[in-house]
């Protein structure tokens, strides 16, 4: 049976994410730095030393095919289908081959832009429509690649 591993680092969909997994009785492992404590009743949280990148590395390293993966992060989404994972952004949106590229490009534009001393738009307050996305988009993932397992 796949698992739910869920980047913890400032994730806010890690009570959501455990409700659905339970209900699908599905395995669920945090990853997190020293920087964040995280701790929840009768799940796997494993913290990694904080630096660049080590929440990151820890789950490429463990992760499987099939697995999904919550985070924000682009990159590590990359990684994580390049392992045949299926990654998921807290707002319910699937990466997919298809689009990630474009999604990386768009990353990289914008740290120019903030290199050279410009700002973007940092993420506005969170919805209970955003929480009801991902919900719904979780359990789309789950029961179109798991149930039939």
């Amino acid at each position: 049976m796949s698992r739910i591993l869920i980047d913890g680092d400032a994730c806010p969909v890690v009570d959501l994410t455990l409700k659905v997994a339970r209900k699908y009785d599905i395995e669920v492992i945090i990853f997190c730095d020293t920087a964040h404590f995280i701790e929840r009743a009768g799940v796997e949280v494993i913290m990694v030393s904080k630096g660049n990148d080590a929440v990151d590395f820890k789950i490429i390293n463990v992760i499987k095919p099939g697995d999904i993966l919550v985070t924000q992060d682009y990159g590590l989404a990359a990684m994580g289908l390049a392992k045949k994972a299926r990654p998921i952004h807290q707002s319910g949106f699937i990466y997919k081959e298809d689009n990630i590229d474009q999604l990386l490009f768009r990353r990289h534009v914008g740290k120019e832009v903030r290199r050279r001393g410009g700002h973007t738009k940092g993420p506005k307050k969170r919805t209970i429509e955003q929480d009801k996305a991902f919900a719904e988009s979780l359990i789309k993932l789950i029961e179109e690649y798991y149930v039939l397992e």
